[in-house]
């Protein structure tokens, strides 16, 4: 009966100290990395305090393991590789696919810090004709390839595409290590790859048909939540 009431006790230090919030996380998941396992190889993602609403979507999904079985159903080499769609799951070779998820959108959360540089994680959405907030898909998601630009490249998309100044700093990077930034402050990024860029690169090579989906099916195996690392 000692043994039982301290493990008893236990227990219940250990969820009081990390309490289930009001959209069924615990505290302690906000604090941890998505490992996301394809057949292609493992893609550990962290996702941004910055982005709450797409954050707390994104965790609660992998918990829920509505991502396992999902095809990378959308990919364009030196753009970016899409999933999230459920319908994916069981599609048929050849079908179009793109018009799944879940009956609500995310309000969208653009920060000026969180640019498509290569390795984050964005949402999809709906096109301005039909979302002229631009408020993100419930499940689905992108990861950026992209590529590098030149001065003359991002001045073109600062003019023709966003119609805005590109900040120095990120001008850099995307010169550096590369991206799409034409995609900046039209969709959201909500957090970024920290191991497995070589496995984004991989997907991205794969051949696809004029619907861009993969002639052969690039799967995710499995998501979960797992402990940072640093």
């Amino acid at each position: 009966m000692h043994i039982r009431l301290l493990a008893f006790l236990f227990f219940v230090i250990i969820f009081s100290c990390n309490p289930k919030l009001s959209n069924g996380l615990r505290k302690n998941d906000l604090k941890k990395d998505v490992e996301i396992i394809t057949e292609k190889g493992i893609i550990v993602v962290r996702l941004s305090d910055s982005t709450p609403l797409h954050r707390d979507n994104f965790l609660k999904l992998v918990k829920q393991e509505y991502y396992d079985s999902v095809l990378f159903h959308r990919v364009i080499k030196n753009f970016m590789i899409q999933s999230g769609d459920p319908d994916s799951k069981h599609a048929k070779p050849g079908a179009e696919l793109g018009n799944g998820g879940p009956a609500y959108t995310i309000p969208a959360e653009f920060r000026i810090s969180l640019f498509h540089y290569k390795g984050v994680i964005a949402a999809a959405r709906e096109g301005d004709d039909v979302n002229p907030k631009k408020a993100s898909a419930g499940s689905q998601f992108y990861i950026v390839q992209g590529k590098k630009f030149t001065d003359s490249g991002l001045d073109s998309v600062e003019t023709r595409r966003l119609h805005r100044k590109i900040p120095s700093n990120q001008r850099e990077v995307y010169k550096t290590i590369g991206g799409t930034p034409h995609l900046d402050q039209n969709y959201t990024v909500f957090g970024e790859v920290t191991r497995g860029l070589s496995v984004v690169d991989s997907i991205a090579e794969v051949s696809t048909d004029s619907n861009d989906r993969p002639v052969k099916d690039v799967r995710i195996i499995k998501m979960k939540l797992i402990r940072r690392k640093n």
